[in-house]
């Protein structure tokens, strides 16, 4: 599960922002949040295709609306669940990131679950960070949800899931409308670094 990310002022996230600062959907929100911490409700750089089609970025907020905030989704199942299933169609979304966080899940011997550690995660061959998404619209403006899966057996001890992650070559082909996401998703990244952060 991804509840936060963090972005730095990289080359790569800067040409990111700045693209995202022409948009027009800049004056529509109250504030964005373009580097550090990105915490679930923030608005945030995010990468999608445009009404023509073509790779651009787009201030969105994360969280689809619901009973309670949808910050993730399940790449098993999106497809499935009626929240999800259009944008999992045809509404797909890139989240660049320079690492994610995630608290290992401890349980006791008596089934107890606390929250140990935190750690700062990223694909091992370094570069952005690709975390896979899908967005709607609500009240007119976009909003994103993280898709996750199952993780690598590397970091299988900190968390049950992680974050849908792709290298950056596959990104362009995520966010085209009549890509099929399943055949994509199994190039996901499950070779992820991490250290305690």
């Amino acid at each position: 599960m991804c509840c936060r990310y963090w972005t730095d002022k990289s080359p790569e996230l800067r040409a990111i922002v700045e693209e995202m600062n022409r948009s027009p959907l800049m004056d529509r929100w109250d504030a964005v949040t373009t580097y550090g911490e990105i915490r679930p409700a923030d608005v945030a750089p995010v990468v999608a295709s445009n009404r023509a089609g073509a790779r651009s970025v787009f201030p969105m907020k994360w969280g689809f609306t619901g009973r309670t905030l949808l910050m993730n989704a399940r790449s098993e199942t999106a497809a499935e669940k009626p929240t999800f299933k259009e944008a999992w169609a045809s509404h797909r979304c890139a989240v660049p990131a320079s690492w994610y966080f995630e608290w290992e899940h401890l349980v006791d011997d008596k089934g107890r679950k606390r929250a140990g550690d935190r750690y700062k995660l990223r694909p091992a061959t370094g570069g952005l960070t690709w975390l896979c998404g899908l967005y709607r619209i609500e009240n007119g403006l976009p909003v994103f949800v993280v898709l996750t899966r199952a993780p690598g057996d590397g970091i299988r001890f900190i968390h049950d899931r992680m974050p849908l992650i792709l290298p950056e070559a596959h990104v362009g082909e995520w966010i085209r409308p009549g890509a099929d996401p399943n055949a994509l998703a199994r190039a996901a990244v499950t070779d992820i670094a991490y250290e305690k952060g």
